[in-house]
């Protein structure tokens, strides 16, 4: 406990043993400031162009590191990077299942029958499709664009891999008259430096009008030995280069950047606060009495006597073992004037301070990312109990938001086994349609809890 006392040994006022901060600005605002300018509204740098051993291709954002700080926002943000991650498990479901249809039931549903070819669902439940399945759907959201290498055998008569490129890595050239470009691969995008030849490979992009008569005529070209890239791109941007990911109204609305700041100022607040609860005030009378100066030598051995004290009452009134501990004190009237002097008088403070007001704002700013995110919050369990956002979290509620999820998801699905499909076709095996497989939440009174599904 620190204490200020006046020339005569009196003290004036005393602390214990806390810290006080301030804020200053260093420069991390207009920092911040400038990493936003990188997904700016409007930005269409990618018209603007690069060269990278000789190849002309299109920026992909400002500075071409679009994926780079999408990555970077993605990773920061938990409530972004969670819904992005729910979205990818509920698109990829339980894996991909081989069947022909066998026309379809009353209701309009397709009846399915299992495709019995080992070869075919060997590789449909081989490490190779699960890992492009995963990779793919992350790109795919992620960053709106999503490139597969797909890989031929030596001779250039099948497909044998599926491998996704990393987003961080690749650019595409300006398409050609027939809508086909090519995908340069580097790691150096952004760098100041150039990009060193052995680090760069080049390779065919497919059409995206026709993906497969553009692989046809690789192989009637002899350009059918070495990889290609097929693109998976969301088109709802009308960027047919890249794409942009569905959460990016969301960042250049601000919600994004609100996720950020309730934690910060949460952890400044909680941080930097002033917690003193009890004001307790001493009348300079009580130190004459317990403490006369003409008791000591001089006025250092006083304050010291004083300090020794003060710290006694603070061990045991302060602490855990000391909660709801009473104090006794002692005071005396002046019979001249019937007033109560040396009073110890301890007074609550009031704490100004609810932190729990920005939580409702960090609620909705959730709420507003996973509505970019077409995820409906009750789903993860983020609805709010009331106001603008307040909605029902009762198992009804999260099934059917879940089902609605699910049939949403159709059209992503079907963009993802896009490049499957075609390794198949290109395999000789083009009568085998493919479905994903769900398990589906069910009312108890249906006997079971979960239920399996295809779509």
């Amino acid at each position: 406990m620190n204490i200020l006392f006046n020339p005569e040994g009196v003290p004036l006022m005393l602390d214990s043993n806390v810290f006080f901060g301030d804020t200053t600005n260093d420069g991390s605002i207009m920092d911040g400031l400038k990493k936003r300018d990188i997904l700016a509204p409007f930005d269409v740098s990618w018209m603007n162009r690069e060269y990278c051993c000789g190849h002309e291709v299109l920026r992909w954002g400002v500075e071409n590191q679009f994926p780079l700080k999408a990555a970077e926002i993605v990773a920061s943000t938990s409530v972004l990077n969670t819904g992005l991650k729910f979205v990818r498990e509920l698109t990829v479901g339980q894996g991909v299942y081989p069947c022909h249809v066998d026309g379809y039931d009353e209701r309009g549903n397709e009846i399915l029958k299992p495709e019995n070819s080992k070869v075919v669902r060997g590789l449909l439940s081989s490490r190779m499709v699960r890992r492009y399945l995963e990779k793919g759907s992350r790109d795919y959201f992620k960053f709106g664009c999503a490139g597969v290498e797909m890989i031929p055998d030596s001779q250039g008569l099948k497909i044998v891999g599926l491998n996704v490129v990393n987003p961080l890595y690749f650019r595409f050239t300006p398409p050609n008259a027939y809508g086909a470009c090519q995908c340069v691969v580097s790691p150096n995008w952004g760098l100041a430096h150039r990009h060193p030849g052995n680090e760069v490979r080049v390779m065919e992009a497919l059409m995206d009008y026709s993906p497969e008569l553009h692989a046809e005529w690789l192989k009637l070209n002899g350009k059918f030995k070495r990889p290609f890239v097929y693109a998976l791109r969301d088109s709802w941007s009308n960027n047919e280069i890249y794409g942009e990911p569905v959460w990016l109204p969301a960042y250049r609305l601000g919600w994004v950047d609100v996720a950020h700041m309730v934690p910060m100022f949460l952890k400044k607040a909680y941080k930097n606060q002033i917690t003193w609860k009890w004001h307790v005030q001493i009348p300079y009378s009580y130190w004459e009495k317990k403490y006369p100066a003409s008791k000591y030598a001089d006025v250092l051995a006083r304050k010291m006597e004083i300090q020794r004290d003060m710290d006694m009452i603070e061990r045991n009134l302060c602490g855990i073992e000391n909660a709801e501990k009473p104090l006794f004190t002692n005071y005396a009237i002046n019979e001249a004037n019937g007033k109560v002097e040396e009073e110890w008088k301890i007074t609550a403070l009031d704490n100004k301070y609810h932190g729990g007001d920005n939580l409702v704002t960090s609620a909705a700013a959730n709420s507003e990312i996973l509505f970019a995110l077409m995820v409906n919050p009750n789903v993860l369990g983020a609805g709010m109990p009331g106001g603008t956002y307040a909605g029902n979290q009762g198992g009804s509620n999260i099934r059917e938001a879940f089902l609605v999820n699910i049939a949403n998801a159709w059209i992503d699905r079907q963009n993802l086994l896009d490049p499957v499909r075609l390794m198949l076709q290109l395999n000789g095996v083009d009568d085998v349609e493919l479905r994903f497989r769900n398990t589906v939440l069910t009312t108890l009174d249906t006997g079971a809890g979960t239920q399996r599904v295809l779509s």
